[in-house]
């Protein structure tokens, strides 16, 4: 099945109202006394918003294309036996930041990602709390929408020796791996963000780096992947250097660096 521009492009439309149809269901319960808080196999947090949002992304996207199967954080995911077939799929995750709604400090997102083999070719992020929205599509740039207009998003240009480099962290996961690679810099300026967040602020130009030393999945990186490499960042593995791939046997990502336009020196012995 091949799938033209003019086809991903109205899917990206259609995502566009999905993302804010979800994101006004969590703002609901967000904004409200009862938050279903609830600890998930993994220990987790599961809340009632997560499965709102779930259920208006996932029957969307299934009358949207029910050609296309769907990968998402709070379904029940196929073995890689049935998975590994799919030329298509979508990765979701309808609540991203699931800890920082929790602390209602704003800081969440949802991401909605097309895959084409095992490569994002488009992707969608919301920021329900800020009304912020953020699309891409493989080789057409990365995109904010603000008063109806689509702003076109651009990575800063930086080396890794600079000083001062900004460097976006994890509010609730940084640990000491990742400490070691922000120590090896030369006098980083910190920003603290929780969700999606970090990505879009290497896209927007906010930071120039996100190392990420711990675990996540695969659907908490594959909407802002996309995102910042059409404004000229990448988001690759910590190891090989190699960009991200999705609907792995694993659905666990490797660790990863995600960098904005990353200048790289030659040095001579």
């Amino acid at each position: 099945m091949f799938m033209d521009y003019n086809t991903i492009q109205n899917y990206c439309k259609q995502l566009l109202i999905t993302s804010k149809l979800a994101g006004n269901a969590i703002l609901e319960i967000y904004n409200s006394e009862e938050i279903g808080l609830e600890s998930k196999s993994d220990a987790s947090p599961l809340t009632k918003a997560d499965l709102a949002a779930n259920t208006i992304i996932c029957d969307a996207l299934r009358a949207m294309s029910p050609e296309i199967p769907i990968i998402s954080e709070e379904n029940e995911n196929l073995s890689y036996l049935t998975r590994g077939g799919w030329e298509y799929c979508w990765i979701v995750d309808p609540l991203d930041g699931t800890k920082e709604f929790v602390k209602k400090n704003g800081e969440f997102t949802t991401n909605i990602a097309l895959i084409h083999g095992n490569k994002v070719i488009a992707g969608v992020v919301y920021i329900p709390v800020l009304k912020e929205m953020y699309f891409a599509i493989k080789d057409n740039g990365a995109y904010q929408i603000v008063d109806g207009e689509a702003i076109q998003l651009e990575a800063k240009t930086y080396t890794i020796t600079d000083k001062n480099l900004k460097v976006v962290c994890s509010r609730s996961h940084l640990n000491d791996d990742t400490k070691k690679f922000i120590d090896k810099l030369d006098n980083p300026e910190m920003i603290v963000k929780g969700s999606s967040l970090k990505f879009l602020a290497i896209a927007k130009g906010e930071a120039d780096l996100y190392p990420r030393m711990a675990p996540t999945m695969e659907w908490d990186t594959a909407a802002a992947q996309i995102i910042l490499e059409e404004a000229g960042g990448s988001l690759c593995n910590e190891d090989s250097n190699e960009p991200m791939i999705y609907n792995k046997e694993h659905l666990l990502n490797p660790f990863f660096i995600a960098r904005g336009k990353e200048i790289y020196i030659e040095t001579t012995s």
